[in-house]
């Protein structure tokens, strides 16, 4: 296992990522202007699965027309539930940037190219996300002050953290509660019962073992809750104590490596779901989630993990000795030194991970050496890939969305 203070890692940004992979997953590819056709009344375009046409119902839902769509919000003055069924395209004239399509219905409406490819290709991430391993180490430390003072850091920032689930801040504020005005910069904050924030040192009595100075295995933060909270910031305060290292795991990669290793598990993985219950005197929280997440191609996409609080369904007996085998080698992978990187958060240090995706733990510490004391708080999943994709946007996009 990977032992080091952060500090022993590379900081560089060319860091090369030897053993990352991309996700074993059906991507589209970018759509550009070159990649339509125009001809007999019909629009095609090519993707990565072929040349596709166009439905007429397809363009019709998508039209900019000012009389079919506010300027301002962009929302629709129709349904398009109530267009004719058989609606279809009677004439298509090419424009500089587009086209001109008349309907059967006798509506006349403008597309540009660019609005249409990203209807096309509008489910891809903007980044491409890659597995990792734990020899890879935590990537480049990102300085907090620049990220401040500069779109291009942030953008910088985000892009690692869509690429690998995580990234790792430096020269934050030590402040109590300063934890709230970092995550602000890339979200909102999500409250719960322990707060907008929560402190995590060593408590003798607390409503989690979080708030001990036990050893923490891998795990995914509240699976009880619906939705789970999507990003979460650990902050460190002070770190007198010699053990306390955090510990980071990806999924992607546990998960890949599963698939290959047990198909049969890890489809029960992905099929049944698993309980989650968290009680305290003031909050019963439950809910239900299969261990393991997937798309519609059966590709991992995040994990739902944590051990202590999980209940196993009632299943018939064939089926839960079947289930518990799957289980326990997914425990095994998520524990294998090969997948769970090690360091030791300093004072001014943040990291940011997505707790649907990067499970996250600790080794114990001995309280007794001095105080170990960060701060936690969640923001929603969908916030730094909204920013990334603002920084991201020309100015004339940014014009145009105004």
């Amino acid at each position: 296992m990977l032992h080091k203070p952060l500090s022993a890692f590379s900081y560089a940004a060319s860091a090369s990522f030897s053993s990352s992979t991309a996700i074993d997953r059906p991507r589209t590819t970018m759509i550009s202007a070159n990649d339509f056709e125009l001809a007999d009344a019909t629009v095609t375009v090519a993707t990565a699965n072929g040349r596709q046409v166009l439905p007429a119902l397809w363009l019709r839902e998508r039209t900019l027309d000012e009389a079919a769509r506010d300027a301002t919000t962009g929302q629709r003055f129709f349904n398009p539930h109530e267009l004719p069924a058989d609606l279809s395209l009677t004439d298509v004239a090419a424009k500089a940037d587009g086209f001109t399509a008349t309907f059967s219905d006798g509506f006349t409406s403008d597309f540009r190219f660019a609005d249409l490819a990203l209807g096309i290709d509008g489910d891809a991430s903007p980044v491409e996300r890659r597995s990792w391993l734990a020899e890879e180490g935590p990537g480049e430390i990102h300085d907090w002050q620049r990220l401040e003072a500069s779109a291009a850091e942030t953008r910088r920032c985000l892009g690692q953290f869509l690429e690998r689930g995580f990234v790792i801040l430096r020269n934050t504020p030590t402040e109590r509660n300063s934890i709230l005005s970092v995550a602000r910069h890339f979200g909102f904050v999500r409250e719960t019962n322990f707060g907008s924030y929560f402190e995590v040192y060593s408590r003798p009595v607390s409503n989690d073992l979080a708030y001990r100075p036990v050893p923490l295995a891998p795990h995914t933060d509240n699976p009880y809750r619906d939705p789970v909270p999507g990003i979460q910031l650990l902050h460190c305060l002070v770190n007198e104590t010699t053990g306390g290292q955090s510990t980071l795991v990806d999924s992607l990669s546990v998960c890949e490596r599963m698939r290959k290793e047990d198909p049969d598990g890890y489809r029960l993985l992905t099929e049944i779901p698993v309980g989650f219950r968290f009680r305290d005197p003031d909050t019963h929280l439950y809910d239900r989630h299969p261990m393991i997440e997937t798309d519609h191609d059966g590709c991992p996409t995040g994990i739902h993990y944590s051990p202590r609080l999980d209940e196993t369904p009632l299943l018939d007996a064939e089926t839960m000795v079947a289930f518990h085998r799957a289980r326990q080698r997914l425990g095994q992978l998520l524990g294998d030194a090969r997948f769970e990187l090690r360091f030791t958060l300093k004072p001014g240090e943040l990291m940011m991970f997505d707790n649907n995706r990067v499970l996250h733990g600790r080794t114990g510490y001995d309280p007794s050496e001095g105080m170990r004391h960060l701060q936690g708080c969640y923001i929603d999943r969908d916030a730094p890939e909204s920013l990334y994709r603002m920084l991201s946007a020309t100015k004339t996009e940014r014009t145009e969305a105004a």
